[in-house]
């Protein structure tokens, strides 16, 4: 029987998002696309994927918020985790800048409606600005998900809490896997991680990609499959 991933998706995200990680590792483990639950809050969150779990002990890996809110479930159920992988995602706290940012997307929503990422805003996310293909995913999820989806994932980013101390007190194998130059990730919870004195794998990769199940998957697949032989 393989063993069995859950993976948890980013802000604005689905299970398009893996779509080009699931044929390099469909063969080796059994992957669950597990939705963010639409809440503000992250402790109802958790309890609602305490619940979708069905093992006794689950491997989580989670994608930019979706890396926040599978952290935030290994310290709170420990007991109940067997690894953790995060992509494009720090286990920090939100800045005031990044919550003014967000808080006037709000406003321009409340202006102009919900409009979906324009095509050339879609292209600035991305590393590969000539991949069609991509650039289309990243625009068809933002769009299906919605108005509400937007306005409850981000408002939960407002109430982010630093979980580093509590992380590196866990004995599981956590790894960190992001790119040095991604302008979306808090460089100060970046800086601690990489300072601190801890048993976290903290892997980079040149360049700015955010998106990198989409635009980087044969390497994310095989750090996953290390991280996956790994046991404490």
């Amino acid at each position: 029987m393989k063993e069995k991933i859950y993976l948890i998706p980013g802000l604005m995200t689905d299970n398009r998002l893996w779509s080009r990680i699931i044929p390099l590792l469909e063969n080796d483990y059994e992957l669950v696309h597990t939705s963010i639950p639409h809440s503000e809050d992250f402790d109802e969150i958790i309890d609602i994927l305490f619940n979708e779990f069905k093992e006794e002990k689950v491997n989580i890996l989670g994608f930019s918020l979706g890396g926040y809110i599978a952290s935030y479930f290994a310290i709170t159920y420990p007991n109940r985790v067997n690894r953790l992988f995060t992509v494009a995602a720090t286990p920090g706290n939100s800045t005031e800048a990044e919550i003014e940012r967000r808080k006037e997307k709000f406003v321009a929503i409340e202006k102009e409606g919900f409009v979906g990422l324009s095509y050339e805003k879609a292209k600035s996310l991305l590393e590969n600005q000539n991949d069609e293909e991509l650039i289309k995913i990243i625009q068809d999820m933002f769009m299906d998900l919605g108005k509400e989806s937007f306005i409850s994932q981000l408002t939960s980013t407002f109430y982010r809490k630093d979980l580093f101390e509590d992380l590196i007190n866990l004995s599981i194998p956590i790894w960190f896997f992001y790119s040095k130059n991604d302008r979306l990730l808090n460089q100060e919870a970046i800086k601690k991680l990489l300072l601190d004195n801890h048993n976290m794998n903290i892997i980079s990769r040149e360049g700015t990609s955010h998106n990198i199940p989409l635009e980087e998957p044969k390497l994310l697949s095989a750090y996953i499959k290390n991280w996956m032989k790994e046991s404490f």
